[in-house]
């Protein structure tokens, strides 16, 4: 499959899922746009970084900090909570296949492969709200700073 033809799948496609999400948890209506578009730049991060070899765990919070940024200027923009951009966005990043998986291996009784999956979800979910917390750092940094900055 071509490159651009595989990017406009995942664009496509995260982008759905992000907006779907958005109306099923009652986003307002004039949000879900930008609530999409944050979900899908936070995915296309991910996907590149994984495209490019790097470490799941690299990509998730790369992934994350994209959304959290996305949500941050998104909420000033619109004038909304940051929360109604940042829960839509993160859907594509949550690890629903490896969590699966780990709820398959305890039923089957392989407790080993079980708690290797379970450790995979726990360190993605973390990689998730370290990026998140990054994003919100940056945010009251560069604020303060052009808040303190002084007036010529």
């Amino acid at each position: 499959m071509p490159w651009f033809l595989a990017l406009f799948i995942q664009l496509s496609f995260s982008y759905l899922a992000t907006v779907a999400f958005a109306v099923i948890i009652n986003v307002p209506r004039k949000a879900l746009n930008l609530a999409g578009w944050a979900g899908m730049m936070g995915w296309l991060a991910y996907w590149l970084l994984m495209e490019a070899g790097v470490g799941r765990m690299l990509a998730n919070l790369t992934g994350a900090f994209v959304i959290g940024v996305c949500g941050i200027f998104f909420a000033r923009y619109k004038k909304m909570p940051v929360i109604i951009f940042n829960i839509p966005g993160f859907v594509p990043l949550v690890p629903g296949a490896v969590a699966y998986q780990a709820v398959r291996a305890i039923v089957m009784g392989q407790l080993d492969s079980a708690l290797q999956y379970v450790s995979r979800v726990v360190m993605i979910a973390g990689a998730i709200a370290v990026g998140f917390m990054l994003a919100q750092l940056l945010s009251e940094l560069l604020y303060k700073q052009a808040v303190l900055k002084p007036k010529k």
